[in-house]
């Protein structure tokens, strides 16, 4: 802790916070209050309120007090004490962004902890669910979580201080309460110690996670390669891989899939399930036949016009930069390059996505081949046609981006000068 910062304490009136504040207060830390009124018990609410107003007077020290409307709390799939986490914690956000305020303090204890953990348990979680609260996680500080609530209360009684008492904590309606009422002291009943020991296997549960995720990093450096927009995995270097379940999740999980798609998705590797797509958000996973592949759901490519002058162009797939040569030249028989005889150019050139129907002349046939059997027969991945574009000249298909020329539009014994796009 910067004994010189300025902090924001978020205080409820409840013994934990109220002991933080006096904490604070006796070590000299310059702080500010945050006092979120939901008015979720009438009275009870505005009393809360006033005590911590009083308790601003006495710590002489400034107070932001806001109130929600109940209208706030009406978010679908969301119970009311999650919203009110969400409002309370952008509120903190907000005041911090704008007074500069070094950090917020929240008052979580051990027993807190333990709920967060067993919660998470039971919602289902992996090892980071294990973790609970960190002490210090972006601008929130937690100095009481090696504290128990016993303890703290301890204190207060000592020094004649006063809190104020939620009286819905003793309600069974939310299920951090009945774990708090119920589970947990019938849990100690049974095993006294039962709090310190958890909180030693959860400690080291962590020293796990931390050794795993340093394992992960490597394998996923090692493993996923990144061209353009796409990322790729290697099939064969995932399948016998032990916990591949778990490497997997944690490659994804930040493209909003969860494990239960991963799940499926290692279910159509086994079932060699070549072309399934799963998606999640904006973005598409893509299990192809030695690949999976992830990317971008939505790559259309916006309509480009291309002038004989310019010098580059970027589409979706990548970056070419536009050279105008003198022939004869050398051909570059590299796919993701194209040569044309300029002569035979239609100036404004048009980049565009290919369309189902879209025909053209492949470079070295006679005949008319549709697009979309060209991309079938190069065997490109599903998830890599969404991003494929061509370039028209005229209402003709001059190049489909990436993969192949029109015969057409090929230089050849009596070109002049050549147009070449070369992708950097």
């Amino acid at each position: 802790m910067d004994l010189n910062g300025h902090y924001l304490l978020a205080i409820s009136g409840g013994v934990d916070s109220v002991c933080l504040g006096h904490l604070l207060h006796a070590a000299g830390v310059r702080f500010s209050l945050a006092h979120f009124n939901f008015g979720l018990r009438d009275q009870e609410s505005d009393g809360d309120e006033l005590f911590v107003r009083e308790m601003a007077a006495f710590w002489d020290v400034s107070l932001f007090v806001n109130k929600a409307n109940k209208e706030e709390f009406e978010v679908v799939g969301k119970s009311v004490q999650m919203v009110a986490r969400d409002l309370r914690y952008q509120w903190f956000e907000d005041l911090v962004d704008e007074n500069q305020y070094t950090g917020v303090m929240v008052a979580h204890h051990f027993e807190d902890q333990l709920e967060t953990i067993l919660l998470n348990m039971l919602r289902g979680t992996g090892i980071e669910g294990l973790y609970g609260m960190a002490e210090k996680r972006g601008f929130l500080i937690r100095p009481l979580l090696p504290f128990k609530r016993s303890e703290i209360e301890e204190f207060m009684v000592e020094n004649k201080l006063h809190w104020r008492i939620d009286s819905s904590n003793k309600k069974n309606v939310y299920k951090r309460n009945f774990l708090r009422n119920e589970v947990i002291p019938l849990l100690l009943q049974g095993f006294p110690d039962g709090l310190m020991t958890l909180d030693d296997t959860f400690q080291r549960l962590k020293d796990t996670g931390k050794a795993f995720f340093h394992l992960f990093s490597e394998w996923k450096s090692e493993n996923i390669k990144e061209e353009g927009t796409f990322q790729y995995l290697d099939i064969a270097s995932v399948k016998n891989l032990p916990g591949r379940h778990s490497m997997l999740y944690y490659w994804l999980r930040d493209y909003g899939f969860g494990y239960a798609d991963v799940v499926e998705i290692y279910g159509a590797i086994e079932k060699a399930g070549s072309g399934k797509v799963f998606y999640a958000g904006k973005y598409m996973v893509n299990v192809d036949r030695e690949m999976i592949i992830l990317g971008e759901y939505d790559l259309g490519q916006k309509e480009l016009k291309i002038e004989e002058t310019d010098i580059s162009l970027s589409v979706k797939s990548g970056k070419y930069d536009i050279l105008q040569v003198d022939a004869p030249i050398e051909i570059d028989r590299d796919a993701n390059n194209a040569m044309f005889d300029l002569e035979k150019l239609k100036f404004p050139l048009t980049v565009r996505n290919w369309e189902i129907g879209d025909k053209f002349v492949p470079l070295g046939m006679k005949n008319e081949k549709k697009v979309s059997d060209l991309l079938i027969d190069l065997k490109v991945p599903v998830i890599q046609k969404r991003s494929v574009s061509v370039l028209c000249s005229g209402n003709e298909i001059a190049w489909v981006v990436g993969y192949r020329i029109s015969e057409h539009y090929k230089s050849d014994a009596n070109t002049k000068k050549v147009m070449y796009f070369k992708k950097r």
